[in-house]
């Protein structure tokens, strides 16, 4: 006896469609699961759609309307899994723009610490300059050899003619190199202006001969020694020209 003569084992029109819907909850799920990482969640709901769509959606025995609910439940979940996908996605998108963020806001603080960087480098060069300059003033010695040179290097700036010897002679004869020598007793002093200093220089004289930068002392040995040549080089030509009371 062969199997199609045996009723027991004879397949009804019922029974085929569910083997086709069974079939075609397998297929969509496989082309769901084929469906490539970096897709869209929306594609593939899509591709679970098209799979579907050959499916029967009516059974008309009980089998049947439990071979739907099945269906129905796969679908469900297949759905669940599109829109998990797209969530993840969505997610990845969204920390992908933080680290962005993130990745640029480091450059602007790192450009930004390397522009002080620059600038405090700036600074401490010209502090540098500056202190390199400060360091090649001379420094005169507090005696008559070092008041001598610093009142000639005024002289010089300020274009007072005179020379180291003409300014040692006349202080020698006028002070011998005491800058608190006082006359107290020549005519200027009886007037009441004695002459004061390392170039016995009044007081009248100095106001009117004093070097802008210098003390305003006549006590003062190199504001004394460049207001006396200030004087001279106005009267005498220079102090180099004075070999006598002046």
């Amino acid at each position: 006896m062969t199997a199609s003569s045996t009723p027991g084992n004879r397949l009804n029109k019922s029974h085929r469609l569910s083997i086709a819907g069974v079939t075609a909850v397998a297929a969509a799920a496989l082309t769901f699961s084929l469906v490539p990482g970096n897709a869209s969640a929306e594609g593939s709901s899509k591709a679970v759609a098209a799979s579907t769509s050959a499916a029967p959606v009516a059974f008309q025995s009980s089998t049947g309307g439990t071979q739907a609910a099945a269906v129905q439940k796969s679908l469900t979940e297949q759905h669940t899994l599109a829109d998990r996908v797209a969530e993840i996605h969505a997610k990845q998108d969204s920390s992908a723009e933080a680290k962005a963020k993130a990745k640029e806001k480091a450059k602007d603080k790192a450009d930004a610490k390397k522009e002080a960087a620059a600038k405090a480098k700036k600074r401490a060069a010209a502090k540098a300059k500056a202190n390199r300059s400060a360091d090649r003033k001379p420094a005169y010695a507090n005696n008559l050899n070092g008041w001598i040179k610093e009142a000639l290097s005024i002289m010089k700036k300020e274009k007072i003619p005179g020379t180291y010897e003409g300014l040692h002679r006349n202080i020698i004869r006028e002070s011998s190199g005491n800058p608190r020598a006082i006359n107290n007793w020549d005519i200027n002093a009886k007037n009441g202006v004695p002459s004061i200093g390392l170039l016995q220089v009044i007081k009248p004289t100095f106001d009117t001969y004093h070097v802008k930068g210098t003390p305003n002392s006549q006590y003062h040995p190199v504001a004394n020694i460049v207001a006396a040549a200030n004087y001279a080089a106005d009267r005498y030509g220079s102090i180099d020209n004075v070999d006598s009371a002046y």
